[in-house]
């Protein structure tokens, strides 16, 4: 059974030989091939490169094409600042859609226009040539209130939704539209699984969340799997509040972040959802020992039961010690369901 194998099949409910492994990694594995992190985000090759080697050597079950969250953003317009040995950044200052009147002349750019998003679905195409047949290749978009942040800014918007309800469903219903484009596109290219990560839901109250975000999320989610991929949903950051829904949307793998625990999730979401995660990434498999990281992962194993894939609570952190990681890897090497 190869990677690839394994994890369609637990997605699927089927007897594997092993719990699949499947931690985020992008600045880290910028790292192990010394890269630039600009050239990272900027050039597909430099992403692949470093993607294949770090899952080879780490034993991972799948590769990804994350890298940053303004991909999309950038290719409609918005002023994004890049750095050689930092994460891109959103200028929020100059948010493109400052003024939201701008949102009815903003046209959705081709994802197949040269652009960032054109750059991704290149990454996507060269890891399934390279290492697709056997491992899982995962594709990334934004979420709806993520993206719709980092269009308006992430401070503006969350006045929006008291101050002007309408735009801001408007706002979603632009975002859905152009991250179904950019994950067709994908899926096109070999993508097996389409990540949607929507951090900033994690910053609003579930009512909030149930009533503009849910259901965006709720179609995009719907409109990835219409394509015949599978959806890994990750929000950074405190879920606890909106377990419940996140669960609803049916995704086939739920992310969650450390500070969400699993046996909550567990319950909140029943017996059948597969969970990631989710040690803290800082404290226990940055800052920790190889015995801490293999305790933290056992328990996050019973917490969320056999319906489990092994990862961090989030990124990677770059300079983790590499012994940290294995230990994390080993666990998922050694174990069943």
């Amino acid at each position: 059974m190869n990677s690839r194998e394994r994890v369609l099949a637990h997605l699927e409910g089927r007897p594997v030989d092993r719990l699949p492994l499947m931690p985020i990694t992008m600045m880290f594995a910028c790292a192990q091939i010394g890269a630039r992190y600009r050239d990272y985000c900027c050039d597909y090759r430099v992403l692949a490169e470093g993607q294949i080697q770090t899952a080879g050597s780490f034993g991972f079950d799948y590769v990804n094409t994350m890298s940053d969250p303004a991909r999309e953003a950038a290719d409609c317009g918005a002023r994004v600042e890049y750095f050689d040995s930092q994460p891109v950044a959103l200028v929020e200052d100059d948010a493109l859609l400052a003024d939201k009147k701008r949102l009815a002349t903003l046209k959705i750019p081709d994802p197949l226009g040269g652009g960032r998003m054109h750059n991704g679905i290149k990454a996507v195409a060269l890891l399934k040539e390279r290492v697709g047949r056997e491992k899982i290749v995962e594709g990334w978009v934004e979420g709806p209130i993520a993206e719709g942040a980092d269009l308006r800014g992430i401070n503006t918007l969350m006045t929006d939704f008291f101050d002007d309800p309408a735009f801001v469903r408007d706002l979603f219903d632009f975002v859905v539209e152009l991250e179904l484009r950019f994950a067709r596109e994908q899926v096109r290219a070999g993508a097996d699984v389409i990540g949607v990560g929507d951090a900033a839901a994690s910053l609003v109250g579930p009512q909030v969340y149930a009533e503009f975000v849910w259901p965006a999320e709720k179609r995009l989610v719907a409109g990835i799997q219409e394509m015949g991929a599978k959806v890994r949903l990750h929000i950074c950051g405190n879920t606890r509040r909106i377990l419940n829904g996140m669960g609803r949307l049916g995704c086939e793998i739920v992310d969650l972040d450390s500070l969400a625990p699993l046996a909550e999730a567990r319950r909140e979401m029943g017996p059948n959802q597969v969970l990631l995660g989710n040690l803290n990434p800082v404290t226990v498999l940055r800052n920790g020992t190889p015995e801490q990281v293999t305790g933290a992962v056992a328990q996050c194993h019973q917490d969320a039961g056999s319906r489990f894939i092994v990862g961090a609570g989030c990124e990677v952190p770059r300079d983790t010690p590499p012994e940290n990681l294995r230990a994390l890897c080993a666990y998922a090497h050694q174990h069943k369901p």
